[in-house]
C-alpha cells in the first residue's frame, strides 16, 4: 500500500489584522505579557512604542559598530604610522617622524568609514537579507500592510504556540480579522 503524502500546507503562524496603530501597540504588549516570544508586528509606517511593547532589543549592532570603529581607528592610525616611520620616512625641518596630531583627521575619517561599513554589512547579515520571500506574503489582506493596516503574527516556532488558543487569544485583542498564514 502506497503512502500518501500530507497535502495540507504547513502553518507559519496566526495573524491578526488591526486598523489602528495604538491597538497594535496594546496587542503587542499583551502578547508579550501572555508569554509569547516568537511574534512580529508589521505596519505601513513606524509606530512609536511598538518596539518597547514587544521588548525588542538587539545589542549586537551597537557592539559591532563599536568594534568596527575601533578597527577603523587602529587601521587609520596604524597605516599613517607605518608610512611615516617605515615605508616613506621624511625628515622635514628636523621635526620628529611620528607627529600624531597630524594623523587625527585621517584616523577620525577611517573610524567613521569602517563603522559605517560594519553597520551596513552587519544589518544585512543579521536581518537575513536579501530575503525575496517571506511566508507573511501569503497572509490574508497582507498587501494592505504597506497601506493602512497593521498586523501581528504569532509564529508556530513559539514554544507556547497552540493553534486554537492563539486564535482565541488574538481574537480577544480586538482584531478586525484573525487568519492562518501558510508556510
Amino acid at each position: 500500500m502506497a503512502h500518501v503524502a500530507d497535502e495540507s500546507p504547513k502553518l507559519f503562524g496566526i495573524v491578526a489584522e488591526f486598523d489602528d496603530p495604538d491597538v497594535l501597540v496594546e496587542a503587542a504588549a499583551k502578547t508579550r505579557v501572555a508569554g509569547y516570544r516568537k511574534f512580529d508586528a508589521y505596519s505601513p509606517m513606524p509606530v512609536h512604542g511598538l518596539a518597547e511593547a514587544m521588548h525588542f532589543e538587539d545589542i549586537r549592532i551597537p557592539w559591532m559598530a563599536f568594534f568596527g570603529g575601533i578597527t577603523g581607528c587602529c587601521l587609520g592610525l596604524g597605516f599613517q604610522t607605518w608610512i611615516a616611520l617605515i615605508d616613506y620616512p621624511m625628515n622635514v625641518g628636523g621635526k620628529p617622524l611620528f607627529t600624531w596630531p597630524q594623523f587625527i583627521p585621517i584616523t577620525f575619517e577611517a573610524t567613521v568609514l569602517v563603522t559605517g561599513l560594519t553597520t551596513f554589512v552587519s544589518q544585512f547579515a543579521l536581518n537575513g537579507l536579501p530575503k525575496p520571500y517571506n511566508p507573511m506574503f501569503n497572509a490574508k489582506n497582507f498587501d494592505r500592510a504597506s497601506q493602512d493596516r497593521f498586523f501581528l503574527c504569532i509564529e508556530t516556532r513559539d514554544p507556547k504556540f497552540d493553534e486554537a488558543s492563539v486564535t482565541e487569544f488574538l481574537q480577544g485583542l480586538g482584531a478586525l480579522d484573525v487568519s492562518e498564514v501558510p508556510a
